[in-house]
């Protein structure tokens, strides 16, 4: 049996009076997709940000590639292959899509941020970039301003960013919320194309595209993991099928 690339431990975190994430246990395998899915307020974002290091859990441990890494900052984990998107599109709009990528792949070289002119010019760092525009479906598009692409390329491009970095495991937030028909079947196929190749925790609520994606499904309502299990064993069980997926979501 494959080792977890990553493992969540007994993940807690409480606001004041309230408790977001309540013992949160799962595992995402190399090469998996595991899809999060579970009504607004389950704690899905909260539980991304405590995997990517952007808040820290009250109680419990993230292992990461073996390693805890609960007490780490999010540049280190990031540094070590966790890359993530989120909910809403956090690139630079005022650069082009080449330019956004390559600061990517600056950052994950060590460079600084500093001086933006060798992120630009650097043969190395624009090959790299390049590579990760291709892969996404963005080679043609690489001197397009980031602000003026379409909602669905600026997801593409998010993605291309993401995989500058050299990741082993991806936290994607609703990656294809915003997205429309045409765009959402192209960003699915974009992470059906990615499966194998990284390990992906996925939170989104286009349950077609989960059924379409995932490995397995963890079912998250009131910030505790209420099952987890296979497309067909989600579909199936009927606590889910009552309280969250509804008849018009099984067809």
């Amino acid at each position: 049996m494959l080792e977890a690339l990553l493992e969540l431990r007994g993940l807690r975190k409480r606001f004041g009076g309230l408790t977001v994430t309540d013992d949160v246990s799962l595992t995402v395998l190399p090469g998996e997709i595991h899809a999060v899915i579970g009504p607004n307020g389950a704690g899905k974002t909260t539980l991304i940000h405590q995997i990517s290091g952007t808040l820290q859990p009250d109680k419990g441990a993230v292992i990461f590639a073996g390693q805890d890494v609960t007490g780490w900052s999010f540049p280190r984990r990031a540094k070590a292959g966790l890359a993530r998107s989120f909910q809403i599109t956090c690139i630079v709009p005022g650069f082009t899509a080449l330019e956004n990528v390559a600061l990517a792949v600056q950052a994950r070289s060590g460079s600084s941020f500093r001086f933006l002119r060798p992120a630009r010019s650097e043969a190395a760092l624009n090959a790299a970039a390049h590579a990760a525009l291709d892969s996404v479906g963005l080679g043609q598009r690489a001197g397009v301003m980031a602000g003026s692409m379409s909602h669905g390329e600026k997801r593409q491009l998010e993605l291309a960013v993401a995989l500058a970095t050299e990741p082993r495991l991806m936290l994607l937030d609703e990656p294809l919320a915003g997205a429309g028909p045409e765009e959402t079947e192209r960003l699915i196929a974009l992470l059906r194309s990615l499966r194998q190749r990284y390990g992906i925790l996925l939170v989104e609520h286009d349950m077609q595209a989960v059924f379409a994606l995932a490995d397995r499904i963890s079912v998250l309502v009131y910030g505790r993991v209420v099952v987890t299990g296979t497309v067909e064993e989600i579909r199936a069980h009927p606590e889910v099928r009552s309280a969250y997926l509804g008849e018009d979501e099984m067809a």
